[in-house]
């Protein structure tokens, strides 16, 4: 027997169970005492690594092992434990392996993603004395791509097979991971009875196509769920947009006979860091300190916890996770650098990658991203040009889009738009995309460098790539300069191109609800006294030195007082202003954007923070503001 079977099995605790004799981590067992039953039994009841080594042992004293029941459940014990080369092993050395061995060490690579070993196997088998069963055929399903799968398929219409529930579920699930649609829906209603792990697959293949409608519908035509089911599809809403959706499925949930775990906790966090509503962030932050819920604080759960607080704008609660985790991955810590870049702290994102480095961890490309960022919101160019370099010639990393996309922004923030033009033109292998272009026009905006962004722009426009923020900056830009004509023949591009200015909105939470405002929205019920506020603060804020930047204006207006006043109703003021006719003196207000927040409104925030003696928290499209006592954490770089 080869000594590889008692390797590299870590320690378990020592809980005794109940054996038909004494078995306790001190005690070993006794060759005359083991007889093929009891082996049996006692692999059956085995639960961790060394209680297994132990029986496998006095197996091999007792010299059983050539008995098939005892070998077959040794394997299969070893396969439940995540050994699977130890099964393996096992398995090679038993002499004429019947199906259910075969089945065994099959399902036992598949479960645990080894495709390539699975489908190995399978082909193994075809040519061997054995005849897979229904049961081998859904094991070797869940390795199998859409092409090896239809042969599959084949092979079980051949032998008869295919209408047994387990190799019909196996199919359609096949079918459903493949995105062939048409092909899953037909295997689901041939099926004469359709268990819940069939509509589960079937929901997922319409989530995973954004087709949620359909996935929806079958959800609730479905009368029994289970815990897999209601992940499914409330997955399938957070990752096509509905965060909304995602939580109140999962309120419908908690209600239901369904017990939520880790991976369920993982879509509603993931929805509520998309809508940044940080109380139900708590809420479900407070679900899993509930022992009584059995959710374990692991890595998983922990990072998707660091990745709500931050997002939802709460960056202590995301450090106070963080700092309690006893398990932290590479993965933690690279969504940590995220959190602390994104809220501009950028240097506690750096001395967290020397803390990475130091403990041993290896950095990846999402690590890198994350340090880019981190140099790019603070205008750490030397930094992040040390940072690209270090990644390629020390890590082997090679640079990928986002990599090169956070250059691009760093240097463009920086001023140095030639040198980021000159990077996009250098890359190897890489196609530049929009939102890359987009950043260099932004920049080129930024610093008012109008020829190069002409340029940019005919680019983007000539190559398909132009959308309703390429036609913005570059009216932006033209406005800059108070050239009217060409703001107006940009408008006309648009029109014909069909592309429409995506509107901004701004969302506040205030007492678990979420409300959102657009520019110059007068639909609030309060709108009057929310008006009034801005009036105030207008007054207060000029005596404090403000100048409405009305050169970034679009409009032609003949008049200044008509600038400024297109700029007093952006949707964020709308929704500062409600915050403060809504809550207490001295109460943070928090404020969620879709677009990148403007230069003017930016100046006025850092004085509207000053005179009322307020934090106020703006989440944009790229990062979070942090404003206070007339200043705000991005340093006016963003």
């Amino acid at each position: 027997m080869s000594h590889a079977l008692f390797t590299s099995l870590p320690p378990t605790n020592t809980t005794t169970n109940t054996f038909p004799f004494t078995f306790s981590p001190s005690t070993r067992l006794q060759p005359s005492s083991l007889h093929p039953d009891q082996a049996s039994l006692l692999l059956s009841q085995c639960t961790s690594a060394r209680r297994l080594l132990e029986i496998h042992a006095a197996i091999l004293r007792s010299e059983i092992l050539h008995h098939q029941v005892v070998n077959f459940r040794l394997q299969k014990s070893y396969a439940s434990l995540g050994y699977v080369e130890k099964c393996l092993i096992l398995f090679r050395q038993t002499p004429a392996p019947n199906v259910f061995f075969w089945t065994n060490a099959i399902h036992a690579h598949a479960i645990q993603g080894l495709r390539f070993i699975t489908i190995s196997l399978f082909t193994e088998m075809l040519s061997s004395d054995a005849t897979p069963n229904g049961y081998t055929l859904s094991a070797a399903l869940k390795a199998c791509h859409l092409y090896l799968g239809k042969l599959v398929h084949g092979y079980a219409i051949k032998q008869s097979l295919h209408t047994e529930p387990y190799v019909a579920t196996a199919l359609l699930d096949m079918y459903a991971r493949g995105g062939d649609v048409e092909a899953a829906r037909f295997l689901f209603d041939e099926m004469l009875e359709q268990p819940i792990a069939s509509t589960t697959a079937m929901i997922t293949c319409y989530a995973k196509r954004g087709d949620l409608a359909q996935a929806r519908q079958l959800f609730d035509e479905t009368s029994q769920r289970d815990s897999v089911c209601w992940n499914a599809m409330m997955d399938g809403y957070a990752q096509y947009g509905k965060p909304n959706e995602a939580v109140n499925l999962f309120r419908q949930m908690l209600k239901s006979d369904s017990r939520p775990n880790e991976v369920t906790i993982l879509s509603v966090l993931s929805a509520i860091a998309q809508l940044g509503c940080v109380s139900s962030g708590k809420w479900v932050h407070s679900f899993i300190k509930n022992k009584i819920n059995r959710i374990r604080l692991n890595a998983k759960v922990g990072n998707a916890l660091i990745d709500m607080y931050y997002k939802c704008g709460n960056l202590e609660d995301a450090c106070l996770v963080f700092d309690t985790m006893k398990e932290k991955d590479v993965v933690v810590w690279n969504t940590m650098i995220a959190g602390y870049a994104m809220h501009g702290q950028s240097q506690k994102a750096l001395e967290l990658f020397d803390m990475v480095r130091f403990r041993g961890l290896w950095p990846t490309n999402i690590t890198f991203i994350g340090v880019l960022n981190a140099c790019s919101h603070a205008g750490l160019v030397e930094q992040g040009r040390r940072f690209f370099h270090l990644m390629k010639i020390e890590y082997k990393i090679e640079p990928k889009i986002e990599h090169y996309g956070c250059m691009v922004d760093l240097l463009g923030r920086a001023g140095l738009v030639e040198e980021a033009y000159d990077l996009i033109l250098g890359m190897n292998n890489i196609e530049p995309d929009a939102i890359m272009w987009s950043s260099l026009l932004a920049s080129c905006r930024l610093h008012n460098n109008t020829s190069l962004g002409e340029k940019i722009a005919n680019y983007v426009v000539s190559k398909g790539y132009a959308n309703s923020g390429t036609y913005v900056l570059l009216s932006n830009i033209y406005a800059a300069v108070g050239n009217w004509d060409k703001v107006a023949l940009v408008r006309q591009l648009m029109r014909e191109s069909g592309v429409q200015k995506e509107p901004g909105c701004s969302a506040i939470e205030l007492g678990n609800k979420i409300f959102e405002f657009v520019v110059g929205d007068r639909s609030h019920p309060q709108s009057r006294k929310i008006y009034a506020m801005l009036d105030e603060l207008s007054a207060l804020i000029k005596a404090h030195g403000y100048v409405p930047a009305t050169d970034l204006v679009l409009h032609d207006l003949e008049e200044e007082a008509e600038k400024e006043k297109s700029l007093a109703v952006h949707s964020e003021r709308l929704a500062v202003a409600f915050g403060l006719v809504s809550t207490k003196p001295g109460t943070e207000i928090k404020i969620m954007k879709n677009l990148r927040v403007c230069v003017d409104c930016h100046n006025a925030f850092k004085l509207i923070a000053k005179v009322t003696k307020r934090k106020i928290v703006v989440r944009d499209r790229s990062r979070f503001h942090h404003f206070s006592e007339g200043t705000c954490s991005c340093g006016d770089y963003w």
